[in-house]
């Protein structure tokens, strides 16, 4: 039995804000974009890889969710402790000096890891940290 992961989820608070930084900033290729509004649903995935999905969802919109737990959704997106994803690139000063030249929030410029990674780290509009690795 094979299981691969197909499609893992951030959520977004502005739509258009998120579709711009993956489409415009990191290049990814826009899958889906289904909804209306604040209420879409944008699919993106890296170039030349169909069979890895990115979901932006809208956040804390299940309507299990209470309204304090949504509250404590909304601060902990505010703080960029609530979702995070770990990318890799085989340019990682390149991709790096690309998101620099953006608005974006930085949160840490590439660096070599005593874990012998070199990885650098921003927040994306939503306020999700997005780490990025070079790849190997």
């Amino acid at each position: 039995m094979k299981i691969t992961i197909d499609t893992t989820v951030l959520p977004h608070t502005d739509p258009d804000a998120s579709l711009a930084f993956y489409r415009d900033v990191l290049g990814f290729e826009v899958r889906n974009d289904v909804g209306k509004d604040a209420m879409r649903w944008i699919s993106v995935g890296p170039a030349g890889q169909p069979d890895v999905t990115l979901l932006l969802s809208p956040a804390a919109v299940d309507p299990g969710i209470t309204d304090d737990e949504r509250r404590t959704i909304t601060e902990m997106m505010a703080k960029g402790t609530y979702g995070w994803l770990l990318l890799a690139s085989d340019d990682l000063d390149g991709l790096f000096e690309r998101v620099q030249a953006t608005d974006t929030e930085v949160v840490q410029e590439p660096t070599d890891q005593p874990y012998g990674e070199r990885d650098c780290a921003f927040r994306d509009p939503a306020g999700n940290l997005i780490r990025i690795k070079q790849a190997r």
